[in-house]
């Protein structure tokens, strides 16, 4: 930072270089902050006894789990839970209740389970693009649902008859068209205008677990399906389909010599050898991420169709079937030609280089519970499953959301910060280890004293 600012008295760099590499620290500055937390419980203690009970290790935004967040993009200030247990929480990030150690977060207003609202656990949400006055939410119970936030009632819905794992919004198109993820092989479009649901986009074998639109060309839709696939889409065209992502293309329609030689079918192909869960596009529309099943994600140059090779190790897990989405670190933040993205793996969550790969943070997630619970299905859910990442809009802060109820913050931490926060950790575990021996030289006791008794059998 020094050198930085030496380099901007001389007069070498200019004041935007300067707040990029400000911006650029703080983001590399990035931690966990246990001292914030979401306490989704119907009666708060009231502040007082917060201050003396309240344990951030125990707070729970949703009692059943969270399975996914969104964050306004206009002020950056309103953040919309959906839980595992069919509620809908609405978060004021600027109004927390501050005590002598922690911030604790209330949710201003809450969508409970009823026969207006969802059945089931909420699969996805995310505000209206141009107002934060609205916002949509799909479920396990094949609905989709627009709700006012003001009132956070349901103004409109739709019944697509079949399971609804995520679905997208245009953020700069005027057809007001909401792409479907659906257990169905075909991409569901509903229009907001007429309010009609039939309009589909056939081309996968399988369900479809992921939509995204560009950024950049308004009709461009792309979609992941469990077939392990990627498609392209234009919806003005009779034939909807573009083509398909294929894994071993890393030349693109330009082909061999940039006039098409060598290039490949655009019909055949997979852009991951399982199933395709997560889609998410650049903001500048040049590049798209897919993350699959494989445990691979993948880099897709949008220009020519090409797989960009950029390889993230076998660090990278996936297996779970709803939506995982990587989270793209805003370019405003970084240096030039620089873009990182951040990855949800269980227990923790990865910084790396989006077109190199390489691993830049490894942050740990913390009070995670390791231990794995077997759900209605039959399966091993683990309570350490990251399900939603939200970056915070003219910040340089995110927030996650965890199969364990707790919604997390993750800000930038000083040396001085983590030096506290580490103490009290120190503190906390040195009085735990003082009671276990204390417990344990009970039961020593316990057992000496019986061991020393004289038994006679008759």
């Amino acid at each position: 930072m020094n050198a930085q600012l030496l380099h901007r008295a001389l007069g070498t760099a200019g004041p935007e270089a300067l707040q990029r590499a400000e911006l650029s620290r703080r983001l590399h500055a990035i931690q966990a902050a246990p001292d914030v937390c979401f306490d989704g419980r119907d009666e708060k203690l009231p502040v007082n006894q917060g201050q003396q009970n309240v344990n951030t290790a125990d707070s729970r935004a949703h009692h059943a789990g969270v399975n996914c967040i969104a964050i306004d993009r206009f002020e950056g200030r309103y953040l919309i839970s959906g839980g595992a247990e069919a509620s809908i929480k609405l978060w004021d990030l600027e109004r927390s209740e501050n005590t002598q150690k922690h911030c604790i977060n209330h949710p201003v207003a809450v969508v409970k389970k009823s026969s207006s609202s969802h059945q089931y656990g909420i699969t996805h949400v995310c505000f209206y693009p141009f107002d934060s006055l609205a916002f949509l939410s799909s479920s396990y119970d094949h609905k989709l649902k627009v709700y006012a936030t003001e009132t956070m009632t349901a103004s409109a819905t739709f019944d697509l008859d079949s399971v609804i794992y995520s679905h997208s919004l245009s953020p700069i198109a005027d057809h007001l068209l909401v792409a479907c993820a659906t257990q169905h092989s075909a991409v569901r479009l509903v229009d907001l205008r007429s309010g009609a649901s039939t309009h589909s986009l056939a081309g996968h074998s399988r369900g479809i677990l992921s939509v995204a639109w560009s950024p950049r060309e308004e009709y461009i839709l792309a979609s992941g399906s469990s077939d392990g696939t990627a498609r392209l889409w234009d919806i003005r065209r009779s034939a909807n389909s573009l083509g398909v992502l294929d894994l071993e293309d890393s030349v693109g329609i330009v082909g061999e010599d940039g006039l098409g030689k060598g290039a490949r079918n655009r019909e055949n192909g997979k852009a991951h050898t399982d199933a395709v869960n997560g889609i998410v596009w650049s903001d500048d529309g040049r590049h798209l991420i897919t993350a699959g099943h494989d445990e691979r994600v993948r880099v897709w140059d949008m220009e020519s169709g090409a797989n960009a090779l950029s390889h993230f190790g076998p660090i990278i897990k996936n297996t779970h079937l709803s939506t995982l989405l990587p989270l793209l670190v805003p370019i405003a933040l970084q240096e030039t030609g620089k873009q990182a993205m951040l990855y949800p793996n269980p227990k923790e969550i990865l910084m790396f280089d989006l077109f190199e790969g390489t691993l830049l943070k490894r942050l740990r997630v913390p009070g995670v519970s390791a231990a794995p619970i077997r759900g209605n299905t039959g399966q091993m859910n683990s309570r350490s499953r990251t399900t939603s990442l939200a970056w915070r809009a003219g910040n340089v802060d995110f927030y996650s959301a965890h199969s364990d109820g707790a919604i997390r913050a993750w800000l930038p931490r000083t040396p001085e910060e983590l030096q506290s926060d580490f103490g009290e950790a120190e503190g906390v575990n040195s009085t735990e280890d003082e009671d276990r021996k204390r417990k344990r030289q009970a039961l020593d006791d316990v057992f000496r004293d019986l061991t020393k008794q004289k038994i006679t059998f008759t």
